[in-house]
């Protein structure tokens, strides 16, 4: 007898009643299996999660998230901690 190729192995879950009813709504709306589902959504959360990431590319993703707002003021990336945290800025003595 022939072997499947893809040799699968159970995995047991325990969902709150909301994770279970989001996971049945999904199958009862793309017609998919909820293991196919669950097998899907580690795919996507690995993706993102273990994907190599070579350093300071989070900041592609803070660029321009303000968008163009006219009420932004001018300085806020040489003054942001004075508008985070209130007051005037410090000043930094130089060495």
């Amino acid at each position: 007898m022939p072997r499947h190729p893809r040799v699968r192995e159970p995995v047991q879950v325990y969902l709150d009643r909301a994770d279970k009813d989001l996971l049945d709504r999904l199958a009862a709306r793309t017609g998919l299996s909820r293991a196919e589902l669950l097998r899907r959504g580690v795919r996507r959360l690995a993706e993102s999660e273990l994907a190599e990431r070579r350093p300071g590319c989070s900041l592609e993703r803070l660029t321009g998230a303000l968008g163009e707002d006219p009420s932004l003021p001018h300085d806020l990336s040489a003054k942001h901690d004075a508008y985070l945290y209130g007051g005037r800025p410090s000043k930094r003595r130089r060495r």
